[in-house]
């Protein structure tokens, strides 16, 4: 009897045991169908640019287009004039300098270093005409470039070297009367290239979130929302809602997850409490680079060199450039697993002119840790590598790298570093020795892009895990739950589980003996009853 009744119980235990492991049922998340039926529908101009007389001309030069455009349009471009698009900088707050501007105008990084002196070039992602060296005229409405961002034809390009002109084969008329709102390919002419190429810099934008399935991205994916870079980038008055970690340092004007799907878009509340310490882009970005590759190493310090005479380069099998003459050695990545850092929003920067004071010195140091209460964990590209400077002044050097003739002192034409320093801190307006050398150097790129679907998220077992391969086996300062030891938690965990366990045990077996006690007390009943009758 009592075999059968324990056969019973664990029969019933295995059987919900696995009736919960088994269970699939799909609930409906409603915040996220409403999301979904918001971007769903997509805004439709009502405005016909084709049938306005004074686009309906033959444009001699773009100035031209935007003078036409502000005739409508009137004080657009002074929002424009007035963002970090046009000015290349921010007036913020950073840590341990007080208020200070900040951007790519005095902000140095580890791939092409900076634009200081190769504004001819670096012009081709400037939204504006005409910047060929450090004296533009910022205060120039005509040289506003409205069709970069607004072009709907997807036919308005700049041109290479043509100090931000647009290419000349492109049609000023045709572009002017499509325009609209901005589109993935007009944000995506500049941020999908940064560095030199495609998905060099960030590797999580690139042209083939243009045209992805869901795999990829789920937001930008052609088969999904098919969403733009500006349903989350929102702006008003031409002032765009995030900012770029490399050259912002105050935590203002964000982009996050948590403006669409705010702080509980799980079913789950332990997921959600996750939150409090675990950015969304932990979990739901397990890789980047989910196409092409992305860089992960430049070193300037191995570039220069030459084939009889002349520049040369050489590319993997995938047809990345793994060295170039002009530029050094770099090393690619697909499909790579990001690292993770506390990030509470801010960071400090290296401008240019500041003494090195680490080695390796990190361009970008993004603040936070587990005691701060803004900070989460947050997934980052690392990018490593090596960049000239000044061995007296101890500071990082610009270098004047782009020209048009041999003999201007430009890197990529002469192949001369001292000529090259000595240019291009001279227009930045810094000393140099003329002694130089190269020191390692480390950017960190957070990765917000190629969400995956919810069924490729980051597993559980990912992070909680002793393995040294753990996705946050690096970072330390904190308890984390099936990674770390912790004696008197660890001892107080197993002893509530057997305690727990032992109590289910001794409760079942006081049920099982109290049964086995009144079946008996029954069957004496039942004896006596009969005694009594014989």
């Amino acid at each position: 009897m009592k075999k059968a009744i324990l056969i019973i119980i664990g029969a019933v235990l295995f059987a919900l045991v696995l009736t919960n492991l088994l269970q699939s049922e799909e609930y409906y998340n409603l915040k996220l169908e409403k999301l979904k039926q918001e971007h769903a529908i997509k805004p439709v101009s009502s405005v016909d640019h084709t049938k306005f007389e004074i686009l309906q001309q033959e444009f001699a030069t773009p100035q031209d287009v935007t003078e036409a455009c502000i005739s409508c349009h009137t004080e657009r471009h002074r929002e424009v004039m007035n963002s970090s698009h046009w000015n290349w900088e921010r007036i913020s707050y950073i840590e341990g300098r007080g208020i200070e501007a900040s951007g790519k105008s005095n902000v140095i990084n580890n791939f092409c270093i900076g634009a200081q002196s190769n504004e001819q070039a670096c012009a081709k992602c400037h939204i504006g005409f005409g910047m060929s060296n450090n004296h533009f005229d910022f205060e120039n409405a005509r040289n506003v470039d409205c069709m970069v961002c607004h072009d709907n034809s997807e036919a308005y390009i700049k041109g290479a070297s043509t100090a931000g002109y647009p290419d000349r084969s492109v049609n000023l008329s045709q572009v002017a009367q499509h325009v609209g709102q901005p589109t993935k390919h007009n944000c995506g002419s500049c941020h999908f290239n940064g560095g030199g190429g495609n998905n060099v810099k960030h590797g999580d934008l690139e042209q083939a979130l243009l045209g992805c399935d869901r795999d990829v991205d789920v937001h930008m994916a052609a088969n999904g929302m098919d969403m733009s870079c500006t349903a989350c980038h929102t702006a008003e008055n031409h002032q765009m809602l995030g900012k770029l970690y490399s050259v912002s340092s105050d935590n203002t004007h964000r982009a996050t997850c948590e403006q669409c799907h705010t702080n509980t878009p799980h079913f789950d509340p332990i997921i959600n409490r996750h939150n409090a310490k675990v950015s969304c882009q932990t979990c739901h970005i397990p890789e980047y680079a989910k196409v092409n590759a992305t860089k992960m190493a430049w070193y300037w310090s191995e570039s220069g060199k030459l084939k009889d005479g002349e520049p040369y380069t050489v590319d993997d099998e995938m047809g990345n450039h793994i060295y170039t003459s002009i530029k050094g050695t770099f090393k690619w990545a697909t499909n790579a697993k990001p690292d993770y850092m506390w990030f509470n929003g801010t960071a400090n920067l290296y401008l240019l002119g500041d003494t090195i004071d680490e080695k390796p010195l990190i361009l970008n140091n993004l603040h936070g840790s587990h005691d701060d209460g803004e900070s989460k964990i947050i997934p980052v590209k690392v990018h490593v590598g090596d960049q000239i400077y000044d061995k007296v002044h101890n500071i990082l050097i610009q270098p004047k790298l782009h020209g048009t003739e041999k003999g201007d002192s430009a890197f990529w034409i002469d192949f001369d570093w001292p000529k090259a320093a000595e240019a291009g801190m001279r227009q930045v307006g810094l000393p140099y020795s003329g002694e130089y050398g190269f020191i390692e150097t480390v950017m960190y790129w957070p990765v917000n892009h190629m969400v995956a679907p919810k069924d490729q998220a980051v597993g559980c077992a990912e992070c909680h895990t002793r393995s040294n391969d753990g996705r946050l086996a690096q970072l330390s300062g904190f308890y984390l739950p099936g990674r770390d030891y912790n004696k008197p938690l660890d001892f107080a965990g197993i002893f509530l589980f057997f305690a727990s366990l032992g109590g289910v045990l001794i409760h079942a077996a006081i049920r099982i003996l109290v049964s086995i006690k009144k079946k008996r007390f029954e069957m004496k009943v039942i004896d006596y009853e009969n005694e009594q009758q014989i």
